[in-house]
């Protein structure tokens, strides 16, 4: 019995962090699950950080 992960970055966050990091022609030529484990932790550390920082805008008054 096969289950699927439930992605928790939504499609369209995964692609811009892959463009942004320079891996997206993998993605598009092999899928995600072509890319390098380095650059899948350089995304989830880079989705962290955005994520950091909208938190630490909207704590703002």
């Amino acid at each position: 019995m096969s289950r699927r992960r439930r992605s928790v970055m939504s499609e369209q966050l995964k692609t811009e962090l892959a463009k942004d990091l320079g891996f997206y022609n993998t993605v598009e030529q092999e899928g995600w699950g072509g890319i390098k484990a380095k650059d899948a932790g350089n995304m989830v550390k880079r989705a962290i950080q955005l994520a950091e920082q909208a938190a630490a805008k909207s704590d703002r008054p």
